[in-house]
């Protein structure tokens, strides 16, 4: 298979999984949701690769819903973690190291240490270890700042601060679930506002994707009881209405799940 044929394998069956894993939170997928996903592949290699790509968020009905936790999708994770295991040794956060390997190290601690805790009989980082560092906002206007995030004025430079700060922070977004604790949390809890303005930014954009992970970090920061200053709920309503994919709408999902919007 040439490259560009196994990343459309390795996409199409993310989306794939993203499905399987809406289904399973709504409360209308059966058990061995994970594990389903690799045996009816016709390419195992591809699904494996595909739980690392939905990470974490295939852990969602678990999380989130009342779905029972199934041992054959441990070992589904597991065997996807054997066939592409991460680096011994955790990569530099940016601008000291490359920001992908960085991003894919914290999106596969977040994956292990919940696999851990569903199943209790791992501990955390075994599979993963937990990156450092965390996205660094220095822009202390949209920390302080109690105003409500207003549109971005189209001549202002696009490459300020806390645009890059809350695009990075919506590549983080499989981190935005219960169970997980660490440095990127305590980031997103300092800066309600960039995130606000990240998420309005997007959906002025029409990158509606980026949205809806942004969106994720304010819907965790209001189940947690933070003030916010964006109220997300019409927001989700915007974007799933407006659709785009499976893993939008398992993004929006969760994030209307922690709102306590939607119950199974």
């Amino acid at each position: 298979m040439s490259p560009d044929r196994s990343q459309t394998a390795y996409a199409a069956s993310a989306a794939d999984l993203a499905v399987r894993a809406l289904d399973a939170l709504r409360g209308i997928e059966g058990t061995a949701m994970v594990a389903e996903h690799v045996e009816r592949a016709d390419d195992p290699k591809a699904a494996l690769a595909a739980i690392r790509v939905v990470g974490a968020d295939a852990f969602a009905p678990y999380v989130l819903a009342d779905a029972a936790f199934h041992p054959q999708d441990a070992a589904a994770v597991t065997q996807s973690f054997a066939l592409f295991p991460p680096p011994v040794t955790t990569p530099d956060p940016p601008p000291a190291g490359a920001a992908e390997p960085w991003l894919v190290a914290w999106r596969d601690w977040a994956m292990a240490t919940l696999l851990a805790r569903l199943t209790g009989t791992e501990a955390d980082g075994v599979l993963a270890p937990r990156p450092t560092g965390a996205p660094v906002l220095t822009d202390d206007t949209v920390l302080t700042s109690p105003e409500r995030p207003s549109a971005p004025d189209d001549s202002t430079p696009s490459d300020t601060d806390w645009q890059r700060w809350s695009v990075r922070m919506g590549q983080l977004s499989p981190l935005a679930l219960p169970g997980l604790e660490g440095p990127v949390h305590t980031a997103a809890r300092a800066a309600p506002l960039a995130l606000a303005r990240g998420a309005t930014r997007a959906v002025l954009r029409r990158d509606f994707p980026t949205a809806a992970r942004i969106t994720r970090w304010l819907a965790l920061l209001a189940a947690e009881g933070a003030r916010i200053p964006l109220d997300p709920v019409p927001l989700l309503e915007h974007l799933r209405l407006h659709g785009g994919g499976p893993r939008l709408a398992l993004d929006v999902a969760i994030a209307r799940r922690l709102l306590a919007l939607e119950t199974a």
